[in-house]
Formats: C-alpha cells, structure tokens, sequence
C-alpha cells in the first residue's frame, strides 16, 4: 500500500491522500481496536474532534484531536456519514471541524464508517435488528419440525429452548426503527412476512411502540407466541393501539368464532351501521365504563353523551346505563373491531 501510495503521488496528490487515509484504517482494523480507540485515532488523524453514534444504544463516543475524551452530545457537526450495517443503518460518525470540510473528509469518514461497522459486528452490542424473512417464517411458523425450527432460531441469535416475546405489528414506520425502541437491550430481530411486520426477543416493552403503530404480542415458544401475537392484533383498537395475548383473557376465544357468524349477529351488525361519531362515544363509554370519565375524554357535556349513548341502546335494543347492557356493547364493538382487523 505505501509503494502504491509513492507511485501515485506524483500523478494526483488527492489520491495518495486518500489511499494513505484507507491504509490507516485498514491498520487500525486488523489491531481490533474498540470504539473509544477508533475515535482517538480518527480525531488525531483529521486533526479536530471525531465522534462515533450507536442507535441501538445511544451510545455517543467523542474524543478531541489530542486523544481526551469529550462527555456529552456533540456539538455542531461539519461532516456527517451513516454507520451500515447488513444494509440497516446502526449509527453515525461525524467529525466536529470548525471551519469547512477539507478535502479528505469525506474519505475519512467512509473508512471511519467502514471500520466502526466492523467493530460493532465483531464485539457488539448493535447487531443488527432486520433478519431473513424466511428465516424468521421457519422459525415461527407452526407447521416445521422441531429441529428446523431450533436451527432457525440459533440462526437468529436465539436460544432454541428458551420462551420468546414475538409481536405482530402493523405500521407504515421503518421496522428495525419499531424493534430498536422496544428492544433497546437488544437483541432483537424483525422482518417483514405476509404484509405484518415480525418483532422477535427475549422481552418487548409495550411502552416503547409509537401511538400510530397497532402491535399485537405473544409469548412462549416462536410458534406459539407468533400465534398469540396475530390473535392479539386483531383486538387492537385506536384506543388501544397495543394488546399483549395475555390481557385478553377469556375476550380471546371471540378469535375462534367463524367471520360468517360474526358478521350475521344483529349487535354486531347494528354496531356497523352507527356513524363515526356514535363509534367514537361508544367506544369511549365501553373503554372508560363511565358516563361522566366518557364525557371528560369527549370534552362534552354529561347529558349530551347521555342523549347520545340512550340513542345507541335503541338501535342496540340495549340499555347501556346497566351492566349487562354495557357487557353486551362491549362484546359487540369487540366483535366489530376484531372483523375490521
């Protein structure tokens, strides 16, 4: 490489530059340097701060053109480059120049870039979260045999004995992005299969899914809990955006009752034909079970949602100020969403 670098020199300058900049790092690279010393050796090479971003973890690591560490966010970057990692991207690097970029930045970035990838696939944490659909379908799917199934599974990163979290998501946002807020411990897998997004790891935080994803999820063994998941997604609701299979209770078995049936069922279908506004009152009635905490969440007065929910017993034929009347609804709008899902 430095032969090739003095036979160069004397045709482009930028290009001995260069090739010097990827020599560096190819050295670094073979040394297995961490991210602390990655971040000094760029900082002292391009001479101002270099800094080093894992999505996954949010870890930042800084370090000034003399080798001290930097605490803290970054300041203002001049030149950034993205992290790849598996074609998913896993974090940043940037340096922190005072004036513009020089000409090698760029270079220096990509191979910083280059060499980071490499060091986060060697020591970890941030594997990356998107999988191989066909290797997360066999691994979830309940018609392989046991030992295709534990193959799978060691694939992905998985004990082949040990209880997962799976959750079926349906959401037009990034789904390693979904999987990374509610996996930050890692680690975690996701792909796409059959239009529903796959999110699989030892734990899920239900709190970490956006308010705008709908996210049904299961436990126990892959198959299982990918069958769990599929059911609790179709409970899912505006109000209730998130399910765990384990909430639902005895309210799963309505999964197991025919789309014919559902559909034919007088509740079920008076519950269809109520316009938009009647759906939002009575699914705010059901979900809170009062007339005045519904009327609160409604920003309406009392007796006007009172007016409103007498009108819906009508076509309901129930009276929805009793219990049995508002477990009847309940069972009904359930019944209502679980076709829509």
């Amino acid at each position: 490489m430095e032969a090739l670098a003095v036979r160069l020199s004397g045709l482009d300058s930028y290009a001995e530059g260069a090739i010097r900049v990827v020599a560096f790092y190819d050295t670094l690279m073979r040394r297995r340097v961490d991210l602390p010393a990655l971040a000094r050796a760029s900082a002292g090479l391009a001479e101002c701060t270099a800094g080093i971003r894992i999505h996954g973890t949010g870890q930042v690591v800084r370090a000034a053109s003399g080798g001290t560490a930097l605490p803290g966010a970054p300041a203002a970057a001049s030149s950034t480059v993205p992290i790849v990692l598996d074609e998913e991207e896993v974090g940043a690097v940037w340096l922190e120049r005072p004036g513009p970029p020089v000409p090698l930045d760029e270079v220096l970035l990509d191979r910083l870039a280059i060499a980071a990838a490499a060091v986060l696939e060697r020591y970890g944490p941030a594997r990356t979260t998107m999988a191989d659909p066909a290797l997360v379908e066999l691994a979830i799917s309940a018609d392989g045999d046991q030992a295709a199934r534990a193959r799978a599974l060691r694939l992905l990163g998985f004990a082949a004995s040990a209880p997962l979290c799976v959750a079926a998501v349906r959401s037009a946002r990034p789904l390693d992005q979904i999987a990374g807020l509610v996996c930050p411990s890692r680690p975690v897998k996701s792909a796409p299969l059959d239009g529903v997004g796959v999110i699989m790891a030892a734990a899920i935080d239900p709190s970490g899914f956006p308010p705008d994803v709908r996210a049904g999820i299961g436990g126990g063994s892959a198959d299982q809990a990918w069958h769990q998941a599929l059911i609790a997604l179709r409970f899912t609701a505006p109000r209730r955006p998130v399910v765990h299979h384990d909430e639902l209770g005895a309210t799963a078995l309505l999964a197991q009752i025919p789309v014919d049936a559902m559909r034919d069922n007088a509740d079920v279908a008076a519950i269809a034909a109520l316009s938009p506004e009647d759906l939002e009152t009575l699914d705010v009635y059901c979900t809170t079970g009062s007339l005045r905490r519904a009327a609160d969440v409604l920003h309406r007065h009392h007796s006007s949602v009172a007016r409103r929910l007498d009108q819906i017993g009508g076509t309901l034929a129930a009276d929805l100020t009793t219990p049995a009347g508002l477990t009847r609804a309940r069972l009904a709008l359930t019944a209502w969403h679980l076709l829509n899902n």
